[in-house]
């Protein structure tokens, strides 16, 4: 495959919209980022879980890092099931973080010491979202997965992954392709 014909391929920087027939635990109705998607493999995360009583704050306090106690800080997010101890933020820029991975033109991941260090005294990215653990692809098995009616995919919308409650965002995500889920049944169909 070309390199060319492998970018176009790519869902690198699309949300992924569990079908409502997705019935995995980690993945009902759960809107994914993929931050990667080549041929190898690929690696998003999910940005509509959340911790109900994780805050940032011990994270930060687990880290020993120190933190100013005023700053407002976002839920932490549940990225997925693989690597569950590591820290990962998606976030908007600035982009010079020490592992800063580009995800789209505004859109990067990182889960180096420096962002979180910044994070904690509030003068890191003005958007972001800090996630435990990913979510993860071997080869050819989004694709298959695609293939089998499992996801629907689209550009990512930072509207959506910044501003929008996680709760609202499974649904909100499938009104981007014009899509109501709740007309959709769990059988998938062949024509």
């Amino acid at each position: 495959m070309s390199q060319q014909n492998e970018f176009e391929a790519s869902l690198r920087g699309h949300f992924l919209i569990a079908m409502p027939s997705l019935e995995d635990p980690n993945f009902s109705e759960s809107v994914t980022c993929l931050c990667e998607h080549t041929p190898e493999g690929a690696v998003g995360l999910v940005i509509n879980r959340v911790d109900p009583e994780l805050t940032h704050e011990a994270i930060f306090e687990e880290l020993k890092l120190e933190s100013a106690p005023d700053v407002d800080t976002p839920p932490v997010h549940l990225g997925g099931p693989v690597h569950p101890g590591q820290i990962f933020v998606l976030h908007g820029p600035p982009f010079d973080w020490e592992a800063c991975h580009p995800v789209t033109p505004s859109l990067a991941l990182s889960n180096s010491k420096d962002i979180l260090e910044k994070l904690a005294i509030g003068q890191g990215p003005e958007s972001f979202i800090l996630a435990l653990g990913c979510a993860g692809w071997g080869p050819g098995q989004l694709e298959s997965e695609i293939m089998a009616n499992a996801w629907l995919s689209c550009p990512a919308s930072e509207n959506i992954l910044f501003e929008t409650p996680p709760e609202e965002q499974w649904e909100e995500a499938a009104r981007l392709m014009g899509v109501d889920l709740k007309f959709f049944s769990g059988a998938a169909g062949h024509a």
